[in-house]
């Protein structure tokens, strides 16, 4: 038998996959695919202090070897789910983690100060990273002193296990990695989407509302590969990869990278039991290669 469980901080899971926020919902949209409880974790679709109704359509496109997305954090609200939504999914089986968004940090303090009262949630996913809202998301993840002021608030408003997302649109991501570590993450987990757009030539009109929204998918793969490597070679705390993981090689390729931890995205669309294939991936991958551990894998890159 071998060992699958990973530890994020405080935080110990069953195994080092989880599913992306946004791509899973709160996970009761996959309950007929696939048994919830044989994942490490999910981590819930993006929550705000009050109601987003997010952009207008379209809202998403698909481009080669990937798609683009500006939902906008639509939801319902931080109250909303705690009063109809944590009772219905605090029962899984697994880790719940939520992400968490604010257009300020007084915002993201008030959600985190609300989740921090929930047994059932021993992790929040501090988003600082979405490139398709006007305010906060991308504007705290690409401006250093912004990401280390609202991780050192989040982290006086929430005791618990605290990961915070990092947007790979930056020009030092190891800088961002060490500023947030510095300031209290018990983890980091990246790549969030890359920005990008598309252009319908016959129209001549873009086509996303927004103009530009985030990229994600395999043709992310190779960059967020590069920068998972550069944070775990920068920081001490765990990281938790991601970025056009298709399949169970993918999902191995980011932890020999230095992830302890991987989330699927995209995938989800696609296959929306990828998740649970890719646990089972893994844990033959280790028993071919005779490994008693992921463990052992975690940054194992012979460079």
């Amino acid at each position: 038998m071998v060992n699958l469980t990973t530890n994020i901080g405080n935080l110990e899971l069953k195994n080092p996959v989880m599913t992306a926020s946004g791509t899973f919902g709160f996970g009761t949209e996959y309950l007929d695919f696939i048994d919830l409880s044989l994942l490490g974790g999910i981590v819930v679709k993006g929550i705000t202090p009050k109601p987003r109704q997010g952009n207008p359509y379209p809202r998403m496109a698909e481009t080669a070897s990937g798609m683009l997305n500006a939902v906008g954090l639509q939801n319902k609200g931080v109250d909303y789910f705690i009063e109809h939504i944590y009772p219905e999914i605090s029962h899984y089986g697994t880790e719940i983690i939520v992400n968490i968004n604010g257009g300020s940090v007084e915002e993201y303090c008030e959600v985190a100060e609300k989740l921090n009262e929930l047994d059932k949630i021993r992790a929040i996913e501090l988003n600082i990273s979405c490139p398709n809202v006007k305010q906060g998301g991308m504007l705290f993840g690409t401006h250093c002193p912004s990401a280390m002021a609202v991780t050192k608030a989040v982290r006086g408003a929430f005791s618990k296990t605290l990961i915070v997302k990092l947007s790979p649109n930056v020009t030092s991501i190891a800088e961002f990695a060490k500023a947030v570590e510095d300031n209290g993450a018990d983890s980091i987990s990246l790549i969030n989407t890359l920005l990008g757009m598309a252009i319908d030539a016959k129209t001549r009109r873009p086509l996303l509302s927004t103009v530009t929204g985030g990229l994600s998918g395999p043709a992310i793969k190779p960059v967020a590969l590069r920068m998972v490597w550069q944070v775990y070679n920068s920081v001490k705390i765990p990281v938790i990869g991601m970025g056009g993981i298709m399949n169970a090689t993918d999902a191995i390729e980011f932890i020999l990278a230095g992830a302890s931890a991987i989330q699927i995205g995209t995938a989800n669309f696609i296959n929306p039991a990828v998740s649970v294939e890719i646990v089972n991936g893994i844990k033959t991958y280790l028993e071919q290669n005779k490994l008693e551990s992921v463990a052992q894998l975690i940054g194992a890159l012979e460079c």
